[in-house]
């Protein structure tokens, strides 16, 4: 599907299945609110599906896409660029975090080169869908054309399309791109009003002098080009990444087939904010996975009304927080399959 196909599918949650699963929810043999989170997401879910109780969200696949940045010529990040091709490698032969927490979820991982500057090695889990080698530099010049960053959406969104029709009940967002913190930064300062210095993190890893030298490149960015929150195709345009524009793609083509999605970190956060930004009612599909440790992350899941489901500090990206997060968006969804209500069970309320 096109874009605008995609937006043009995107409905808003279903409030009789929500109403429903509340209800249902009050009927189990539990006291009221004594699950706490979980039983509102389980309601979210059910008013995304349409259907309570919802279907569970397995099988699920972390889509990880992967891709480099012009802005990393500005010093933002201690890595070399190298590296983003190196961990692509890494990921197709199973050796990264995000593997071995995606194999303790029971998610697959697919591996998409939407942008690496270098040719990573080919690989049964890897799809070579590469737009460009790496944006441009955004203190100099747009990130990407137009018709770029509509060339990644679009195949985020074809890539959920494709893994759904596969059978995947549930989507996970995974990235890779050394320096991709920064266009996140921006993105989150677009669409959430807030300025660089509240929303830019250390990323991999930088010391003070480097913190503040990157949240000087983000301001000379966001000057430079003024990207306007109402023309959110622009934004990634002028200040994103290319996974982060796949991601966006990938988040509202999981909202049209009213398939859940699990947000993970920072980046993944710019994309939501950009995915809500084309289309509101994406949110409904939205989970988010936990509460990065990047300052950007919060902002963002704020601005989208989302509460995370962990918060064990991390900040390493990749799909992991989300991939982690999978077992528990399980069990709010399975309570509504499996646990008896009060009448079944021949269990007095009180």
């Amino acid at each position: 599907m096109t874009l605008e196909q995609t937006v043009d599918a995107i409905r808003p949650a279903d409030e009789t299945a929500m109403t429903e699963a509340r209800e249902l929810q009050a009927r189990l043999t539990k006291p009221a609110g004594s699950l706490g989170a979980l039983e509102e997401l389980s309601v979210r879910l059910a008013g995304l599906a349409g259907v309570c109780p919802p279907p569970l969200p397995e099988p699920a696949t972390v889509a990880v896409f992967a891709g480099d940045h012009g802005v990393h010529a500005q010093g933002v990040s201690p890595w070399p660029q190298e590296v983003t091709a190196q961990m692509v490698a890494n990921f197709v032969a199973g050796g990264a975090v995000v593997n071995a927490l995606a194999r303790q979820a029971g998610a697959d991982v697919m591996v998409v080169d939407v942008g690496v500057a270098v040719p990573p090695p080919a690989g049964p889990a890897l799809l070579a869908a590469n737009i460009r080698r790496g944006t441009r530099d955004m203190t100099v010049e747009p990130a990407l054309t137009r018709d770029e960053a509509r060339a990644a959406v679009e195949l985020g969104i074809q890539v959920a399309g494709q893994l759904i029709a596969s059978g995947a009940k549930c989507l996970i967002t995974g990235d890779m791109g050394i320096a991709n913190t920064t266009p996140a930064a921006a993105l989150i300062a677009v669409f959430t009003g807030r300025s660089a210095a509240d929303v830019t993190g250390r990323g991999t890893g930088i010391d003070d002098a480097m913190l503040t030298h990157k949240i000087a490149v983000v301001t000379e960015a966001l000057d430079r080009h003024a990207p306007d929150r109402a023309d959110p195709l622009g934004v990634l345009a002028a200040v994103g990444g290319l996974e982060h524009a796949a991601l966006t793609g990938l988040i509202l083509g999981a909202a049209a087939h009213r398939v859940p999605v699990i947000v993970d970190g920072v980046i993944a956060g710019s994309a939501a904010l950009a995915a809500a930004a084309f289309a509101p009612d994406a949110v409904a599909a939205m989970v988010a996975g936990h509460r990065s440790a990047e300052p950007g992350a919060p902002v963002a899941l704020e601005h989208l009304g989302l509460h995370p489901v962990l918060d064990l500090g991390m900040r390493l990206g990749e799909g992991t927080g989300a991939a982690l997060a999978l077992p528990v968006v399980s069990a709010a969804v399975r309570v509504l399959h499996e646990v008896a209500t009060f009448d079944s069970a021949g269990v007095s309320e009180k």
